[in-house]
Order: C-alpha cells, then sequence, then structure tokens
C-alpha cells in the first residue's frame, strides 16, 4: 500500500499540468494568448454580444464609427464611406488615409471586410440589420439602433464596444469645453446651415451633428417645425426661410465657383449678407469628436471676422 500512496502527489501533479496546458490552448487565462482570447459582454441593438476586450483589427460602416475610432486612436483597419471616390475623409488626417475602403456606408461589401480578418465589425442595425448574421459569421459584431440617434450617443456606443468609454467621454467633454469657450467670447446670434442638393435646400435643425454643434457654440437655430426630424427639405423658391445671422452653405469642394446655388445667390446681397462655405465632408458627414472640432475651427474662424 505504501508504494501507491508514494506516486498520488506525482499523478497530481501531472494532472495539473494537462489541465494548465488545455486551458492555455483554448485561449483562457494560461500562456501569452490568453489576453487575445478574452472578451467582454457589451448591449447593442441585437442584444449582449461577446466582443474582444482589446480588438487589434476594426471595421466600422458608419462616420461617426470611423470619426470616434480615429479620435480615440483605435484607427480601424477597414471602414465604408459615403462614397469610394471620395473615401476616407481627408480632415481625419494622415493616420487614417491607411484604412481599407470596404464599400460605401449603404452598401459594404462583405468580401473586402472578410479579407481583412477583423476581430470586431461595427454597424447600424437601421441600415445593415439584414447583414447581421452574415457579418457576425465574419466576426463579432456590434449594431448601433440608428444613424439618426444623437450623435453623442453613438460616439459613446463606439467608446463602449472599444473598451474606451473613459476617454470617449473625455473627447465630448473637451468638445463642450471648447463650445463654452467660443460661446463666451463670440456674440453668436442666430445660425443656419444649408446643404444645396438635388435642386432642393436642406436645412439641418438642433438635433442634427452639426445643428447641434452650432448651438453648443452659442448659435440658435431659428425656429421651425423639423417634422420630427434633422433636417428638412425647402424649395428654391422659399429660399427667404433660411435667413440667419450667420448661413453656412455645404460644398464637397468649398472653393469651387458653382459651390453656392443660384437660388442663394440671386438674393446672396440682400438677404444673404453672411453667407460661408464650408466643408461638407465635417460638416454633414464628419460625425464625431473630430468632425466636431473642424466645425468649431470653422466657426470659431467666422465669428473671429
Amino acid at each position: 500500500m505504501s508504494a501507491p500512496r508514494a506516486v498520488l502527489p506525482a499523478l497530481a501533479t501531472l494532472a495539473a499540468l494537462l489541465l494548465t496546458a488545455c486551458g492555455g490552448t483554448a485561449g483562457g487565462d494560461g500562456g501569452d494568448g490568453g489576453d487575445a482570447a478574452e472578451t467582454r459582454t457589451v448591449p447593442t441593438a441585437r442584444g449582449d454580444v461577446e466582443v474582444p476586450a482589446d480588438p487589434q483589427r476594426v471595421v466600422v460602416l458608419e462616420p461617426v464609427q470611423l470619426d470616434t475610432a480615429v479620435a480615440l486612436g483605435a484607427v480601424p483597419a477597414g471602414a465604408a464611406v459615403l462614397t469610394e471616390a471620395s473615401g476616407v475623409p481627408d480632415y481625419l488626417g494622415a493616420m487614417a488615409q491607411d484604412v481599407s475602403v470596404v464599400g460605401t456606408v449603404t452598401e459594404p461589401d462583405l468580401e473586402r471586410i472578410a479579407a481583412l480578418s477583423p476581430d470586431l465589425v461595427l454597424g447600424t442595425d437601421s441600415r445593415h440589420a439584414e447583414l447581421y448574421d452574415r457579418l457576425s459569421a465574419i466576426a463579432p459584431t456590434a449594431f448601433m439602433t440608428t444613424q439618426t440617434d444623437p450623435w453623442r450617443d453613438n460616439a459613446a456606443f463606439v467608446g463602449r464596444v472599444l473598451g474606451r468609454e473613459d476617454e470617449t467621454a473625455t473627447l465630448l467633454a473637451d468638445l463642450d469645453a471648447r463650445c463654452a469657450e467660443v460661446a463666451g467670447t463670440h456674440d453668436s446670434g442666430t445660425a443656419q446651415m444649408i446643404r444645396p442638393r438635388d435642386g432642393l435646400l436642406t436645412l439641418y435643425g438642433p438635433t442634427s451633428f452639426a445643428g447641434s454643434v452650432m448651438e453648443c457654440a452659442g448659435f440658435t437655430i431659428p425656429e421651425r417645425d423639423w417634422e420630427d426630424s434633422i433636417s428638412v427639405d425647402l424649395s428654391p423658391e422659399l429660399v427667404l426661410e433660411a435667413r440667419a445671422d450667420e448661413v453656412f452653405v455645404t460644398a464637397a469642394d468649398p472653393s469651387s465657383p458653382d459651390a453656392v446655388p443660384p437660388a442663394l445667390t440671386d438674393v446672396r446681397d440682400e438677404a444673404f449678407p453672411r453667407l460661408h462655405v464650408v466643408d461638407q465632408s465635417y460638416w454633414i458627414s464628419g460625425v464625431g469628436p473630430l468632425g466636431g472640432q473642424r466645425v468649431l475651427d470653422d466657426v470659431e474662424r467666422v465669428l473671429s471676422g
């Protein structure tokens, strides 16, 4: 009986080593690969989703997701863009120019997404619902509800999914602080933002991205029925309804001679003496902390004369 008792401790040690080895292979707490396999549970539009604790190859399908990720220093491996011709917006800076384009916001290219071997995909349920199962087969996929939700909420969602909530809160607080500085330094008055498109003039309200930044900086957007939307369309003959102390007109190329449509140029001198052409890549498309700072750059330039 004494011989078997002598080998029991050795057998126990061997069993423990085998269990540890198996745990390390599975990506648990053992081995160098353990951290890479760690996950967090995050609430999404599709319920709770397990995402990597420290994602390294993220693909984003919305402008607010791209802007916020870059602002956090978590430059995505791939991004859907508004148009493939325009690509990744220049305002995001040099470090974002290596982001691979994976189709457009409305038509992401699943083959290009899969080719990047992402470990996390961010999208929007209102836009990408029918792609969810196929995206989830490529990588853990986290959807926010809709791109029309308040942009700050969506930026906070990105920070939460990336595990950088505190850093995102700091980015938004920095934007608020600068807004307060602009509002305290200048007499802002009223402001309107106009986006000419398809023969119409689209006005953006206080719940839109740029509208919220303008009001944050002290402007007041003239009251109107926004029809439960972030914007309303005006026909050219109603152009005078867009009057304000400062009027910002967005254009793909602000330096273009035809950036301001005839409906505005015809009455510019008497009705729109303070009309400013601005870059739509961040006034319209660049939703996020970085885009907000660029909007404030333009606002300060205008208010400083």
